[in-house]
């Protein structure tokens, strides 16, 4: 296994950078057995869903923006190279680690800095300044929080879903996930009382309805399922897996989605964004 893959599967808590593709899909719920038992013999459950009774475990994200939403901007206009900042939890959000991630995006790949912070540096972590100018290393930490900083972000959008996770035996880095139960909440002093709030609670929104998820052909489509391979090798076995289920890849986005959802109450309209010819509302 490479020193790249070894350090996303098995040291979690550790801060590490990965480049990979990630292709989305949405399917019906009928499917996810089908397809879990297809990938049996290449993959195994993560742990996190290994330990759960119907293998899907809860994930939390909170998203950042500029004060104008320049992130969900370059979405809805298809920019070629693109970013979003977000923290993530998971379970019930109480207890740490808490993971900041930034991903770059491009058309054909996805690279991602993964920071791990600690209970008591949440969310203290984006308001202190720590930055050696000295330092040439640019590790995860320092790179989400030089970002933070640059650009004065601020909490907009928290969301949460429940994941079923696979990854590869039989490759150096792939991994299979399949997310249901989508939900947001906005992080407004009306919704929220504390903007920085990494918990689901009450106040969660489900988005888990039709118009979020494409064109007619997916209409009774409601669960997304990403493929993630090393940059530059997608697995045989994956590829066997989009013809034997006909997949069609969409750009699905969590925050771009909830976002929409929650200030157009339909956010159907915005899906491909990169679609030639398509008019902003």
């Amino acid at each position: 296994m490479s020193a790249l893959a070894a350090s996303e599967v098995r040291v979690e808590n550790q801060d590490t950078v990965i480049e990979r593709y990630e292709l989305k899909y949405v399917i019906p719920s009928r499917w996810i057995e089908p397809i879990t038992q297809f990938i049996a013999p290449y993959c195994r459950l993560d742990e996190h869903s290994r330990v759960q009774g119907d293998n899907f475990y809860p994930v939390n994200s909170l998203y950042f923006d500029t004060l104008n939403y320049r992130f969900l901007n370059q979405r809805l206009w298809g920019a070629d190279r693109r970013f979003n900042m977000r923290v993530r939890s998971y379970g019930d959000g109480r207890e740490a680690p808490y993971f900041a991630e930034l991903k770059f995006k491009t058309a054909t790949y996805v690279k991602k800095f993964r920071a791990v912070l600690e209970l008591q540096e949440w969310p203290g972590f984006l308001h202190t300044s720590e930055l050696d100018p000295l330092d040439e290393v640019e590790t995860p930490r320092r790179v989400f929080k030089r970002m933070a900083h640059a650009y004065a972000i601020e909490p907009k959008i928290f969301t949460c879903y429940r994941r079923r996770a696979f990854v590869s035996e039989v490759d150096d880095y792939a991994r299979v996930t399949m997310d249901i139960d989508m939900q947001y909440r906005p992080q407004t002093p009306l919704i929220c009382d504390d903007p920085y709030n990494l918990s689901p609670d009450r106040n969660c929104i489900s988005y888990d309805i039709q118009s979020i998820y494409g064109d007619e052909a997916h209409y009774q489509a409601n669960v997304i399922l990403e493929l993630k391979a090393t940059s530059g090798f997608v697995p045989t076995w994956m590829i066997e897996l989009i013809r034997r289920f006909e997949l069609k890849q969409v750009g699905f986005s969590k925050y771009v989605n909830s976002s929409l959802v929650d200030n157009h109450d339909n956010g159907w309209r915005y899906m491909d964004v990169s679609t030639e010819g398509l008019e902003p509302a």
